[in-house]
């Protein structure tokens, strides 16, 4: 009895393994984008730890949970809120100082306290709609009309001060100057610090450059204060109420520019993210 094996033929050789090990396998779907799963996920993870802006987002929109941003975007309301009323009495109060007393830097402060309402009213506008906390170009578009303002606001306070150093403009100083002065520097610095801790956390421009009109504020209300005094007590130097309300002009008008500079061309590149609207 034989071995069936040795009796096979010894030329055909070993059999053969059929064409699925020689030829690529073409039984697997091919994806509509033309691209392998692999590389698919590559570009999603690419799309989603790439820069947030690119995607009409800010950056708070990659460290803050849904609810947490949402909490931050109603304390900016309640701060812009607050912001309107206290800064809307303190420009009435200012402008009838810089009247009854001819004060440049508290025309300057009145103003500026006015432009603030404007700025608070804009942060308000930017974070009225819930779906809107992380937009960016919503965002840009606020900071757009506050470079407007800012600029509109700066050339009055410029004009009024230019004028108060051509007539030698001297201010009248009593204890309703320095009671404005002081509420209103330590009222606007707190409203600074809590505008820009939030603007931090929400990675807002709007409410940061809201923030530094507080900031401006503050420095106002005691300059109004420091320039009193000193012309109390150096009449001759009458021309620094009218110098001090100069430069803030000055500055309020450079962060205008500043800001116009920065924000035109942003909103025209996120133009296409409307949806978050």
């Amino acid at each position: 009895m034989t071995d069936s094996s040795s009796t096979s033929d010894p030329a055909a050789g070993p059999a053969d393994p059929g064409p699925a090990s020689s030829e690529p396998d073409t039984t697997a779907p091919t994806p509509a984008n033309g691209l392998h799963p692999n590389e698919t996920f590559d570009m999603e993870t690419q799309m989603k730890t790439g820069d947030p802006e690119d995607n009409g987002l800010l950056e708070s929109s990659m460290r803050l949970k849904p609810h947490e941003a949402q909490s931050y975007r109603k304390k900016a309301l309640w701060v812009s809120w607050v912001s309107i009323v206290v800064t809307m009495i303190l420009a009435i109060a200012a402008f009838t100082v810089s009247i009854m007393r001819h004060s440049a830097s508290a025309f300057g402060f009145a103003f500026d306290a006015t432009l603030d309402v404007l700025s608070s009213m804009i942060v308000l506008w930017r974070y009225s709609n819930a779906a809107a906390v992380h937009s960016a170009h919503r965002e840009y578009i606020a900071c757009v009309i506050l470079g407007v303002v800012f600029i509109l606001s700066a050339m009055t306070i410029l004009v009024k001060a230019i004028h108060d150093l051509a007539t030698k403009l001297q201010p009248e100083v009593d204890d309703f100057l320095y009671s404005v002065s002081v509420i209103s520097g330590v009222v606007c610095t707190i409203l600074c610090v809590c505008k820009f801790m939030l603007g931090k956390v929400l990675t807002s421009r709007a409410l940061i450059t809201d923030g530094f009109n507080s900031l401006v504020g503050g420095i106002m209300g005691f300059s109004i204060l420091i320039s009193a005094e000193v012309f109390k007590h150096e009449p001759s130097v009458w021309f620094l109420d009218a110098t001090i309300g100069f430069l803030i002009g000055l500055i309020i008008l450079a962060y205008g520019v500043k800001l116009l500079k920065d924000m035109v061309p942003r909103v025209r590149q996120t133009r296409h993210y409307e949806r978050f609207e």
